[in-house]
């Protein structure tokens, strides 16, 4: 499946290393940037998530909540 901007994400049901999470119960009436890396804790993985989260109070401001998707399990984030 492909998507595009602006197009609406199906309703993923994911586990993560906080528990099950529901996307659009998530993400609710907020935009959303899903991001994504190709392996936790290598250099350049490390740097784009410290990017992302000192922004944080930027996309809060935005109403828009940011979801890392990564291929690791979530095991690997506890």
């Amino acid at each position: 499946m492909s998507l595009r901007i602006n197009d609406e994400i199906p309703n993923l049901k994911v586990t993560t290393d906080q528990g099950e999470l529901s996307l659009h119960d998530y993400i609710g009436d907020s935009w959303g940037i899903l991001f994504s890396h190709p392996k936790d804790f290598t250099p350049v993985c490390t740097t784009e998530f410290s990017a992302v989260a000192k922004l944080s109070d930027e996309w809060a401001k935005r109403n828009t909540k940011v979801i890392g998707i990564s291929v690791d399990s979530a095991e690997d984030h506890t």
